[in-house]
Order: structure tokens, then sequence, then C-alpha cells
């Protein structure tokens, strides 16, 4: 809900019944319970991107019950700017609301110049996070990830960094992120020696990409009780209607840096087709249909989606109008996507 103040400028009032049609789920056992679908700002929220637009997506987010906006360090482009961005509007609009909002950001990967600006040790990990406060411009985040396992750095190392963080209050929760089952699993026996509260594991899972669940991650979770947020649960966009009838110029797919490649379009398409077929007799979009399947998935706590305007979030939204599946469906699904 948009207002005006006396300036003219535009304000603004979330929707009063912003909790009524979100599902919430708990992470594992522990105390978080987080929107079934989370907002991620990896694009579309860099210091290349419109801030109205941004603004205007985060509105809209709040408003349909998104508490969980996930960020990175590097994040953009260029690096660190879609923490920047979101500080701004979350100064505009969310201070007085920031009790209502699980804020998350991450570090892991290349951030600065030099052999510091990396990967997990404890020097890298406390100063991104100093710096990641001071271009969001707020005291703590609710969890902090370590965005990707570091072979170089003793994981000991990293999990008492993490661990420092939570006791010098720079944020409420750790979590994990691209951490395979065998090192999940060391680092969950760390995090319990240190009494650091680990709650959180991010990766990527789809329809299509289901290696998490091959090797064992997702099962592992499960045993720990930890919850699982995936991201890219539309593969890149190759699951919506957009490349059903061939490669749309300025694609993800047509541009020659990018995670979703002519080939792996080309290879793929017929099972997509397959799947657009299944999600129409559901009454779906494709799209809604991928979201609804991976929070069938037991560890799965929150799916994680992109947006490149307010009507692509609320569309992808639908996707919590019709969560069930009946079991030839899932079968179906498997068959198609496993073959």
């Amino acid at each position: 809900m948009n207002i005006h103040d006396k300036s003219g400028a535009t304000a603004y009032t979330p929707n009063i019944d912003r909790y009524q049609n979100m599902n919430y789920q708990r992470s594992g056992k522990s105390g978080v319970i987080l929107p079934a679908i989370s907002l991620g700002l990896w694009h579309n929220f860099g210091a290349i991107d419109s801030l109205h637009n941004a603004e205007a997506i985060l509105r809209t987010a709040f408003d349909l019950g998104i508490t969980h906006f996930d960020l990175a360090n590097n994040y953009g482009p260029p690096y660190g700017s879609a923490e920047t961005n979101f500080g701004t509007i979350f100064k505009k609009n969310f201070t007085t609301y920031r009790d209502e909002l699980f804020i998350a950001t991450k570090a892991g990967y290349d951030m600065w110049p030099g052999p510091y600006g990396n990967g997990g040790s404890r020097k890298y990990l406390i100063s991104s996070l100093d710096q990641s406060l001071k271009r969001m411009e707020i005291e703590y985040v609710d969890i902090y990830y370590h965005h990707r396992p570091d072979p170089e750095t003793p994981l000991e190392e990293t999990a008492l960094a993490l661990a420092d963080i939570i006791r010098q209050g720079k944020a409420l929760y750790i979590g994990l992120s691209r951490y395979n089952a065998e090192q999940t699993t060391s680092m969950t026996e760390l995090f319990k020696e240190l009494n650091v509260p680990f709650v959180l594991h991010q990766d990527k899972y789809s329809i299509l990409d289901r290696t998490i669940e091959k090797e064992g991650l997702l099962t592992a979770l499960e045993q720990q009780q930890v919850g699982c947020i995936t991201f890219s649960p539309l593969a890149q966009g190759l699951l919506t209607d957009k490349y059903l009838h061939g490669i749309p110029k300025n694609s993800r797919a047509s541009k020659t840096l990018s995670y979703l490649s002519e080939d792996f379009v080309n290879n793929e398409i017929q099972k997509v087709k397959q799947l657009h077929q299944l999600s129409e007799a559901r009454g779906q979009k494709l799209s809604q249909m991928a979201i609804a399947w991976l929070l069938q998935q037991k560890a799965v706590c929150s799916v994680l989606i992109g947006a490149s305007s307010p009507n692509q979030l609320k569309e992808n939204m639908k996707a919590l109008d019709q969560l069930n599946f009946t079991e030839e469906e899932l079968t179906l699904i498997d068959n198609i996507s496993l073959s």
C-alpha cells in the first residue's frame, strides 16, 4: 500500500493482511520459521538496475507475506551494490518493520583484491560481514552463511569464526551453502561443540537438477534436523514457458556468459515440454508447479526465487494455490526428470 506524505513523496504502509495468504514452515528443529517462498536479491538489485523497480519488488514481497530477503556480499553488479541498494530501500521503507524481517547475507567468493578477499578464513569472514553491515546500514543480520566450502582453510577455523560472529551479536543464526553431505555433517558436529545455532543450508535444487538429492545431502539435513532453502528453482528460467518454442533473443541462454547454456536448453527441452503438459493438466504454469514440487520435499522449508518485476513475483506466488500432488504426478515427474 502506498500513501503520500506531506512533502508529496510516496510513503509505504504494508498490507495489513500480509500474513494471511503465505505459508510458513519451520527450519529443521530450530525456532526459525520462514515463508514458503523467499526473495533472492542476486539479480535486479545492483547498481546497474533500477532502484525504483527494486523498491517496488521488495514492497510487493513484504505485502505478500515474504519476510525473508536473501543477499550476499558479492551480489550486484558491481560487488556489494545489491546490499547498498537494499540498505537504501530498507531505510526508506522497512526500518519500522525490522523485527518482522529475516535478512541474510553470505561470504565466500571473491570480494576484494589480495589474499584475504575470499575463502573461509577468520580474517575474511569477519571483515566481510562488517562491510556488509555498513553497506546495508543495519546492526545485525538474521542469518550469515558461509557461501562455499574452502578447501584451503580448516573447517575448525571457519566454524570458530562463525561462532564468534554469533557471540558478537552480528548475526543471530548461521547457515552453510554449497557444502556437500560429508562437509555439512562435519560442520554440524563442530557447531554443536561450539553451541552455534546452525539452522539452514542453501543449495541449488530443481526438478531438473537433483544433485543434492542424489548425493545424499537432503537425507543428511533431514537426519540432522537442519532446514534446506533452495535456489535456482526454475533452473535459471528453463522451467518456465520461455524456451518452449526455441531460445529467445536476449534470454539468459542466448548470452555467452550465462549459467544457462544453449546446449543445456537443447538437451533438456523435451523434458521441459513434458513437464509443461503436466503443469497445464494441473491448472498451473510450469514455473508454479516447479516451485510447488520443491515444497513437497521433506527437508525443504523455503524456496528462494528471484524477480524482475512485482508482477513476476505475484505470478510465482500462485504456486502456493496448488501444492498437492498425486502419487501418479510425482512418479511422472521422477520418470521425466531422472530419465
